[in-house]
């Protein structure tokens, strides 16, 4: 299926009312997480490391600490910086790691091709590089460890995510629910909160294959409710209270803090630091909304009434030191409207549980389609807003995990100690890749670079040692997680890329395709085979071994690569790679479909009808440009040179009117006009690039003198094509998938053989196949057996 790529960011969204109306629907998805900060921050930070004492020093400081942190980060450096390091409107981990490879050869994706960069999102930005910036890139391109490095931080900071979409509905429904203390007995408080909360994780969980757009529409009204009550109890507290509590945001409280509290005051940092959970969300959902858009719903509603609601509780513990045990947000809330408080504390920590889920099931999809995370199935809850998708398994896997956290726990501090390390370690990856985006993709000076990284790293790093501090305190839960998470993807991607490797090594020539025949006792059998391989160019061992066999192959053969670009998406326009494979009288061709990591892929249905339109309109185009109907210009004939025999460059599909009889009016602006040539044959594998940097573009004209002429010519064996393209999609088509078994070689070390032999392939026996993820039809399967030695 496919979407409307454009709607997250096009040129509509410049008047004030549209963005206006996107500030407004930001709220329920982008803030919903950290408006309910104020739940919890406070019951955190004085959960044991301080105490509230008559002199206010501490809670002053406290204030003082959370006004600085979030004026800080989310607004200085999310807000004024880190949204502007979009790709292509996208924001979030891949999205950095996304324009840091486009800038740098530092991928380690395989089966990449010059092609891709003549993507219209493959955008680069082009100001003059400085010397001192192309050194850092040279540094980069040079070291491969520092690739791997690389790889592995941006999947750290995606498993801390996965983390926080585990521990974020936790605290939040459990600190909303905890509202019931001040309401009931002690006794009966604790056989209440733990059910009820469990309860509406359960429910909410439940709810998840119903896609977010179906409630959505409420979610907005929520938060902004929740942000006005915050906001007017603030005011209250403030004025009914203390009204001098605004001293309390001067800097000098918070060294006058550090100097009473000392080592408590640090460890309490890991209690302070929520107050900037979801943050990140904000650059996260970019590409939902706009930069204006986010920008003005934080800097004019979210940034002030989270500052109100932490000074008004500040203002009324100022006044309330009998509150020494009770310390938290319901304590401040007057008692005539505590219930109606609590039903929309309770409904806003819903929302902001459910925006991090649904970030959670984006990030993993992300994270597959780049090879980095088993196979799981991915369903797409709402066909005309792309991103929104939903994955069965994580979702049962976290929901028994925040039920198991939450009986486990039990309060929030345990909860808020490993939240807080989820969150900074996310902002600390951020933070890293931002700096490379500012010194590769800006080409701004590195100094720029160091500052930004000691500004932000340093306040990050400062709170990220308070929870680690905090490890048997329940900080242990999100390290355990990232480990598992982190060594699981990265075992899957490492025997992907050793795959492709030996795919690449053990591809069969087009020689011996071309002469398979009938003296071979090769037989050609109706409809279309559909040969399934990670390789751009030659013919995969797997096919080989299916016609070792099953001495017979269908009539019309096609290629199929389907890959992913490191770009947010591919317009469809620009999707489709087509090329022959041999002669035309052989009826073999190749297709390399690219997606996007943000990408919706396509039901089979819907592709193989779509695949076989795009077959017919390259090979009329095909036929139109041999016999020169179609004229391309400014095309070097020379540069074949290096292309391997027999192999026709591929030709992007998907802006051709090629239907009937051709109607051109193809002027320069056509905006595929890149035609990827023939791939040279690799000898070896130490880059896995396959294909020289040739890069092409052409124009299309018209020769009407000579359309006459070959028209007669031509028509014969074009119409003749066509029919035997038609008549085998109604013999049905075949999907050819290589069923894969893969071993380490016997001298590779334990560690190796122990990821290969025991990890990977207990992770492929349980995950989905590639028949599931690419959702074959069993009728139309066939699979070939392939053991890999790798």
């Amino acid at each position: 299926m496919d979407v409307d790529y454009g709607k997250c960011w096009d040129t509509s969204k410049k008047s004030w009312k549209s963005t206006l109306i996107l500030a407004y629907q930001s709220l329920g998805v982008v803030y919903g997480d950290l408006s309910i900060s104020p739940l919890y921050v406070y019951k955190s930070t004085f959960a044991e490391d301080i105490h509230h004492s008559e002199t206010n020093e501490e809670i002053f400081g406290v204030l003082s600490f959370v006004f600085w942190t979030l004026t800080l980060v989310p607004l200085f450096k999310y807000v004024f910086i880190v949204l502007r390091a979009d790709d292509n409107g996208e924001g979030g981990t891949f999205a950095l790691y996304s324009l840091i490879c486009r800038h740098a050869k530092v991928s380690l994706l395989p089966n990449r091709q010059v092609a891709d960069e003549a993507l219209s999102t493959y955008k680069l930005e082009h100001p003059p590089e400085t010397k001192n910036s192309s050194r850092v890139k040279l540094l980069l391109e040079k070291h491969k460890s520092l690739h791997t490095a690389l790889l592995i931080l941006v999947l750290l900071g995606t498993c801390m995510v996965i983390g926080d979409g585990l521990l974020t509905p936790v605290i939040s429904v459990f600190s909303a629910v905890s509202g019931l203390e001040l309401s009931m007995s002690r006794d009966h408080h604790q056989y209440a909160v733990i059910p009820i909360t469990c309860f509406i994780i359960v429910c909410l969980f439940a709810l998840q294959h119903y896609g977010t757009h179906r409630v959505g529409f409420c979610f907005a009204p929520i938060v902004m409710a929740w942000l006005l009550c915050i906001s007017a109890l603030g005011l209250y507290n403030i004025i009914h209270w203390n009204p001098q509590v605004y001293k309390a945001l001067s800097p000098y409280y918070m060294v006058k803090f550090l100097k009473k509290t000392r080592k408590g005051g640090w460890m309490s940092l890991g209690g302070i630091l929520l107050c900037i959970t979801g943050s990140e969300a904000m650059f996260a959902d970019l590409g939902h909304f706009s930069y204006a858009a986010i920008q003005i719903a934080f800097t004019f509603l979210v940034y002030p009434a989270l500052i109100l609601a932490y000074m008004g509780q500040a203002a009324f513990l100022s006044r309330h030191h009998h509150t020494i045990h009770k310390i938290g947000f319901y304590v401040s809330v007057p008692d005539c409207v505590r219930w109606p408080v609590l039903v929309i504390a309770i409904l806003a920590s819903v929302v902001g549980s459910q925006a991090i889920i649904s970030g959670t099931f984006s990030i993993i999809n992300q994270s597959q389609s780049l090879g980095c995370f088993p196979r799981v199935k991915v369903v797409h809850t709402n066909a005309k807003i792309h991103g929104q998708v939903y994955i069965p398994e994580i979702n049962w896997i976290l929901m028994i995990l925040c039920v198991a956290v939450t009986i486990g726990f039990r309060d929030t501090k345990h909860m808020g100690n490993a939240s807080g390390l989820a969150v900074m370690a996310v902002m600390l990856v951020t933070t890293c890749l931002t700096s490379l985006v500012i010194i590769l993709c800006w080409n701004k000076p590195p100094i720029l670079a160091l500052g930004f990284l000691l500004l932000f790293g340093s306040i990050e790093l400062l709170y990220f040692s308070a929870s680690v501090i905090k490890f048997l305190e329940g900080a242990w839960l999100p390290i355990l997680l990232a480990l598992f998470l982190v060594t699981v993807m990265f075992v899957w991607h490492y025997a992907t890329v050793k795959k492709y490797e030996h795919d690449l090594h053990n591809k069969v020539s087009l020689e011996w395709l071309l002469a398979l025949g009938p003296s071979l006792g090769i037989t050609r059998v109706p409809g279309i085979g559909l040969v399934f391989t990670d390789l751009t160019s030659g013919i995969p061992a797997n096919f080989s071994r299916f016609v070792t066999n099953l001495p017979a192959y269908h009539r019309i053969l096609v290629f199929v690569c389907v890959k992913s670009v490191p770009v947010p998406f591919v317009p469809p326009a620009e999707r489709y790679l087509v090329g022959r494979v041999g002669p035309a009288a052989h009826r073999s061709y190749r297709c390399i479909v690219r997606y996007g990591y943000r990408d919706v892929h396509q039901d089979v249905d819907s592709f193989e009808s779509e695949l076989v339109s795009k077959l017919a309109d390259f090979i009329r185009y095909d036929w139109y440009k041999a016999h020169g109907i179609i004229d391309t210009c400014n095309e070097d004939d020379g540069s074949r040179s290096g292309a391997s025999s027999g192999e026709c460059r591929l030709t992007v599909i998907g802006t051709l009117d090629l239907s009937g009889t051709p109607a051109f009016e193809l002027e320069e602006n056509v905006q595929p006009a890149s035609v990827s040539v023939g791939f040279p044959t690799v000898e070896s594998v130490t880059d896995v690039i396959e294909m020289q940097p040739v890069e092409r573009r052409v124009k299309f004209a018209i020769d009407n003198e000579s359309e006459g002429d070959s028209r007669g010519e031509m028509d014969t064996l074009l119409q003749e094509e066509l029919e035997d393209l038609y008549a085998a999609q109604q013999a049905g088509t075949a999907f050819i998938l290589g069923h894969s078994h893969v071993k380490a070689k016997q001298e590779s070390s334990v560690l190796k053989r122990l990821a290969i032999n025991y990890g990977y392939n207990f992770l492929r026996r349980n995950c989905r196949g590639a028949d599931v993820s690419l959702k074959v039809p069993p009728a139309s399967l066939l699979e070939v057996g392939m053991v890999y030695i790798v």
